[in-house]
């Protein structure tokens, strides 16, 4: 689910700090600021519907997810996950003949601390998926853009604005209303998608403030190596400490170590990867065939799909509680996007 704003400030990130021959926007006038954006690509139709189609794949891939994760550990998934798809981006790019200095721009180290910020939003949403509904989660994840408006407000200076500040407050008492602290209804595993959330946010002022020329391919590649090199560094840890104890019995899935890989693992696994690069070029088409804020607005049915995926699959209904919180999250995301012209990723 991240990856649909993922790749909506990798695109963005440094169009909307530069304009015309890389001319800072507040040294632009308001001729070329026309000019600029009369020359984007304006095919609404299209570009909302590779979002919706998108928000439908990535939902698909978390139910899949999901329903693999009593197979094989958690790391186990993420490093051969990251053998599968980092040889297949690898081919893609050689294909489409953007391969040149992909690699170093990956190795670099602004890239890499995002890649680690992203990584550990993943380990979050994925490490609280068998334990949770897909809404309670995707719905949790996405106050990402309420972290991203204070982030952008105390740590790199930027304007929020009344919407931007209406959008945090809704968005809280949505994180409320949905989690319900201090109820029976409370599980301390929807504190994982908040902290990816925040780890999210982060990645977005890692990529606003410092990698706004790093091209997308390289930031995806070293998104999987970092991906990789943690699925690989944790499952050594956990073979050489052996954890055991209630904790450990209770939650082989982030606990255990590997598990024998059959062909059909390999199989669910090829798809994850799969699944992976072709939602990024969906994802890419969708911003680059409309503007951000109305492709941004239909991101949001990826709630949707997962609500009916919940009912479906799990037998879960949604409670009144739950679409409530759902309901204020998705307007104070709303807000926060179109609070500066539906720029959002900070």
């Amino acid at each position: 689910m991240y990856q649909i704003m993922d790749l909506f400030c990798n695109a963005y990130s440094y169009s909307s700090l530069y304009g015309i021959a890389g001319k800072p926007k507040m040294q632009r006038t308001k001729t070329e600021l026309n000019n600029s954006v009369e020359a984007r690509p304006h095919n609404l139709f299209l570009g909302i519907f590779l979002i919706v189609v998108a928000a439908l794949m990535i939902s698909i891939q978390d139910v899949v997810f999901k329903l693999f994760s009593g197979e094989l550990t958690l790391w186990q998934i993420f490093a051969l996950r990251g053998f599968i798809a980092i040889p297949m981006l690898l081919a893609v790019l050689r294909v489409r003949g953007a391969s040149q200095g992909v690699l170093r721009a990956a190795l670099g180290k602004w890239a890499l601390l995002r890649s680690v910020f992203i990584t550990t939003t993943f380990l979050a949403f994925y490490g609280a998926v068998p334990f949770l509904s897909l809404s309670t989660v995707g719905a949790a994840n996405y106050i990402a853009p309420i972290f991203v408006t204070l982030l952008s407000a105390y740590a790199i200076k930027e304007p929020v604005g009344p919407l931007g500040w209406l959008g945090v407050v809704l968005g809280f008492a949505g994180v409320v209303v949905l989690l319900q602290p201090g109820t029976d209804a409370f599980s301390p595993w929807t504190l994982l998608p908040i902290i990816g959330a925040a780890f999210y946010a982060l990645a977005h002022i890692t990529t606003r403030t410092k990698c706004q020329n790093v091209p997308v391919a390289a930031l995806s590649l070293s998104q999987n190596v970092v991906m990789l090199s943690a699925g690989l560094v944790i499952s050594v840890l956990l073979f050489l400490l052996q954890p055991h104890g209630e904790i450990a019995q209770a939650y082989p899935y982030i606990f255990g170590v590997w598990s024998e890989v059959g062909l059909t693992d390999w199989l669910v696994l090829a798809l994850l990867a799969g699944f992976a690069i072709v939602i990024g070029m969906m994802l890419a088409g969708a911003y680059q065939a409309a503007p951000p804020a109305i492709v941004s607005t239909f991101e949001y049915s990826y709630l949707v799909f997962v609500a009916v995926w919940d009912i479906l699959f799990f037998g879960i209904a949604p409670t009144i509680a739950s679409v409530s919180g759902m309901a204020l999250i998705v307007i104070a995301g709303m807000l926060v996007i179109r609070r500066k012209g539906g720029v959002s990723c900070g």
